[in-house]
Formats: structure tokens, C-alpha cells, sequence
């Protein structure tokens, strides 16, 4: 008979500081204390539990803002992850503080590529061989340069650049293994659903890998994915959700038997709440209301950011509150700096500093409108409408139209006008996206500086708004067809 053995793996992922619980169709979901509370009943009733979370535990929140992650790390350590990986956002605080909230943290952080350039020395640990009533499994993390955009210009860190070679370091790391009796091997990513796919078909399957957990593009699936043999599963984002495999192990052929998948609402129906938790998030809450629980403004009606793949209300507002602060022709506003849904109609500080939590400096270029029209033509392109890649919005009076069918940008206004290609326009855009304008937007920074003298024209971003927002009252947007695509047939 075969050696079969249960084991209850839960997982989450991009949780962005998502610490409170909320309000959905009258209804209590999410929140770090019903998260925990579920964590802890699942170890109660079974015997063999581990709990992963697969990268960006860090940004989004006013409170991990305000405490620079060290808030995040403290609930984090009560909640008990067994194993988490670096995502994109443990680094928005700067590498030397990642590395001190990895310290912190009373679980392994693992990121098999990140490396001291030209001395191929890890940072943080590559993998972690958990064993738990007689099972042995393998973590290991794994994210790729694309997700950490934010290091690319430090000449001291790099990372593997691509999944190809992500997938060469999951054997290097699995071979080292051999000898050990590894009854699962878990990837932990956050690198992007579709990109998980590709690294599980460049795997080898003599080097044993079981499952992909990852995040990055917050995929909800039905059902796991299946690709190479290897299942392939996210939780979305936030903590209104925690994956759960139930998985029975063959420890005699090391591999996985049978297993049932399900993703888990965080609700009372399912989730006691952790009082101890709670006591903690209460001296946290009223520590950041008393500091940032001043009106900045009210706005006509409560305005949303339902995604950062298309125009929004709240992508407009902004955007027409740098274009006209700045005096710029176009502005370029990251869309993924909008963390959050919704805002107002009241809007505290706390509320706004939480939804638009980058501080970024703002930098003005000139482009010719040939370089405007190759801009949009690269990041408005079909491939890129991913939450993998950068998305922008965009002020009053620039209309683009791009055709998916014949993958063009078949036509450009600014200032209501047709882009002239031998014009000169001012163009600002946010510091993160002005250092990588090559990967973003198609142009050389050589080709860009030929025009004219780069200008920083403000130090933080959010002040732009917050001083915009301050000043302007019951406020109003609706999106207005700034950014339209003509869908391929089919």
C-alpha cells in the first residue's frame, strides 16, 4: 500500500497592507483578523497545514505606509505564514529596508534572484525545505526583472531577467535537492499569471516541481491551472480571499495523489476573528486617524479606478490635476499609483494618501509628436494590456484611439487637435517611469534629451493632488472616451 499522507496548504497573495475588514453587499469580508482567525481554525482541525504567501505583503494601506512595513511584519508574525516571497512592493521602501523587515519577520523571505552584481551572492534565502508530520517540502521564490522595476537602475543589484532563465535557477536549486527526500516541490512567484504558465512549460520534470503559487496580476481562477503537469494557482489580491489546497501526498513516489482546490471567502460565516489581532490593529488605526483624519475635500459623489487597464473617473481627476498644476501638454499618470477602487465623496487624507500612496517626483520632457504617437503606440499595444506592464492616464484633451485588430494607434489629439509629428509638446511624467522610458514607453532617454533639457517640476506627485484637491470642492469626473480601443474581431 502506498505511504499517503494529507496536508492543507493555504496561500495568498499581493495582500497590499489589506489589514481592515469592509462592507460588500452588506456583508463583512476580508481583514487581516478574520484571516488569521481562519489560519488558526484550519491548524486546529487538521493535522498538516502550512500557509504560503506568494509576494507583495507590503504597500496600499495608510498604516504600512505611515510605519514603512514594520505594521505589516508585526501582523504578518501574528498571523504566522510558514514561508512568503519577495514581491515587487517589499522593495518600495528601498533594499536596505527590505532587508531589515526580513530580519524582522519571524518566517523565511526567500527570492532566489536577487543578487549582488559580480558576486553572485544571493540577498535573501533562494528556497526553504519545510518539514511537517514526516512530509518534506521544498519552497522556493522566485521573481524576474520585470516586476522590479524599481531596482533596475541600481548598479549593485540585479536580477534574472527573464523566466528562461528563472526556470535554469528552479533546476540549479532542484538538483541540489536530489539527494533529499522532497515529497513537494512549491514554487513560490511574483511574476504574473501568464507568466507563471511559461515557466512551468520550461520546466523539467525530472526536477520535480508540483505547484506554482503566485501573484503579481491579482488572477482570480475558478480552477486551477494544469500546465506541464504542474498545477498553476493564484488568490487574487487583498484578504477578502485565502487559497486552499487539500492535497494527499504519495510519499512513497513523491508526488501528489489527489488534491481539491477552492478559494476561500474571509467572512464570519467561515473566519473567527482574532481578538489579539484586533487589539493590535486598534492602536494602529487610532494612531493614523488622529494624524490623518483632517478633510482634504468632498467631491460631488464617490468616484472609482475599477482597473488600471482602461480610463477611469479617478485616473481623469488626477490627471487633470497634474496637467493643470504642471502646465503641461500631456500628462502621463501611472495608473497602477491609484491602489485603490473608490474615493469620497468625503475625502480625509488618510483616505487619499492610502488610494495614491507614492510620493514620486514628476519630471517634464519634450516630445515631437512622432515620439508621442510611438509612446502610445507601445504601451496602449494589445500584448501590454496585462497588468504586467504599465498603464497611464491621461488629461483633458488627449483622445487616442488604437485599433487591437490592426495593432495601430490609429489616431492622436492633444489640445483637441490632430498631433502634428514635427511639433514639440511638454510632457510630464512620474520619476519611476521617466527613468525606464525605454521598457515603457519605446523612446531613448538620448532621443528625448535631444529636444530640450529634462526638468523636475515637482518633488512628490501627491502633493501635486493633494494641493489640487484642497482647493477644489464637490469635484466631478466621468470617464470620457480619453483612451479607446477598436476591438479585434472575434
Amino acid at each position: 500500500m502506498p505511504d499517503l499522507r494529507p496536508l492543507v496548504l493555504l496561500h495568498s497573495n499581493d495582500m497590499h497592507g489589506d489589514f481592515l475588514a469592509k462592507v460588500r453587499d452588506e456583508k463583512l469580508v476580508g481583514g487581516v483578523s478574520m484571516l488569521s482567525g481562519y489560519v488558526a481554525k484550519v491548524r486546529e482541525e487538521e493535522p498538516t497545514v502550512l500557509y504560503a504567501i506568494a509576494g507583495d505583503m507590503l504597500q496600499g494601506s495608510l498604516i504600512d505606509t505611515e510605519y514603512r512595513g514594520v505594521s505589516t511584519m508585526e501582523i504578518m508574525n501574528r498571523i504566522g505564514p510558514d514561508v512568503a516571497c519577495v514581491g515587487n512592493h517589499e522593495v518600495d521602501y528601498g533594499l536596505p529596508h527590505l532587508l531589515f523587515l526580513e530580519k524582522f519577520a519571524r518566517f523565511p523571505i526567500l527570492a532566489a534572484n536577487l543578487y549582488l552584481k559580480g558576486e553572485s551572492k544571493r540577498l535573501l534565502p533562494a528556497s526553504r525545505l519545510l518539514e511537517i508530520d514526516g512530509l518534506k517540502v521544498l519552497f522556493i521564490g522566485i521573481l524576474t526583472e520585470s516586476v522590479l522595476d524599481s531596482l533596475r537602475q541600481d548598479r549593485v543589484i540585479s536580477t534574472l531577467v527573464d523566466v528562461k532563465d528563472a526556470a535554469a535557477e528552479v533546476g540549479r536549486i532542484c538538483n541540489a535537492y536530489r539527494t533529499t527526500d522532497v515529497d513537494l516541490t512549491v514554487l513560490l512567484t511574483h511574476i504574473g499569471f501568464e507568466n507563471d504558465l511559461a515557466l512551468a512549460r520550461l520546466l523539467d520534470s525530472a526536477w520535480g516541481v508540483d505547484l506554482i503559487i503566485g501573484g503579481h496580476s491579482h488572477t482570480i481562477l475558478a480552477e486551477p491551472a494544469r500546465e506541464n503537469g504542474i498545477l498553476v494557482v493564484q488568490a487574487g489580491t487583498g484578504t477578502e480571499q485565502v487559497g486552499r489546497f487539500d492535497l494527499v501526498i504519495d510519499k512513497d513516489a513523491n508526488r501528489v495523489e489527489s488534491f481539491r482546490w477552492s478559494l476561500v471567502p474571509i467572512d464570519p460565516a467561515h473566519c473567527p476573528r482574532d481578538a489579539a489581532l484586533d487589539a493590535v490593529l486598534g492602536a494602529y488605526e487610532s494612531e493614523v486617524d488622529e494624524k490623518y483624519g483632517r478633510t482634504v475635500t468632498h467631491l460631488s459623489r464617490r468616484l472609482t479606478h475599477p482597473t488600471r487597464l482602461e480610463e477611469t473617473e479617478l485616473g481623469d481627476l488626477f490627471a487633470d490635476a497634474c496637467a493643470e498644476m504642471l502646465a503641461v501638454d500631456v500628462m502621463l499618470l501611472g495608473s497602477g499609483s491609484i491602489r485603490k477602487k473608490e474615493l469620497g465623496p468625503t475625502v480625509t487624507l488618510g483616505d487619499l494618501l492610502a488610494l495614491f500612496p507614492y510620493p514620486e517626483t514628476v519630471h517634464q520632457v519634450r516630445l515631437t509628436g512622432a515620439q508621442l504617437r510611438r509612446a502610445f503606440a507601445t504601451w496602449m499595444h494589445p500584448d501590454r494590456n496585462t497588468t504586467s506592464f504599465e498603464h497611464y492616464q491621461v488629461n483633458r484633451g488627449v483622445e487616442a484611439v488604437y485599433d487591437d485588430g490592426a495593432r495601430a494607434l490609429v489616431s492622436l489629439r492633444v489640445g483637441g487637435e490632430p498631433v502634428r509629428d514635427d511639433a514639440l509638446y511638454k510632457v510630464a511624467l512620474p520619476g519611476f517611469h521617466f527613468s525606464g522610458m525605454d521598457r515603457f514607453l519605446g523612446l531613448g532617454s538620448d532621443e528625448v534629451l535631444a529636444n530640450g533639457e529634462a526638468k523636475l517640476v515637482s518633488t512628490s506627485q501627491q502633493d501635486i493632488v493633494e494641493e489640487y484637491l484642497s482647493t477644489h470642492h464637490n469635484l466631478k469626473a466621468t470617464v470620457e472616451g480619453r483612451l479607446r480601443r477598436i476591438l479585434a474581431p472575434g
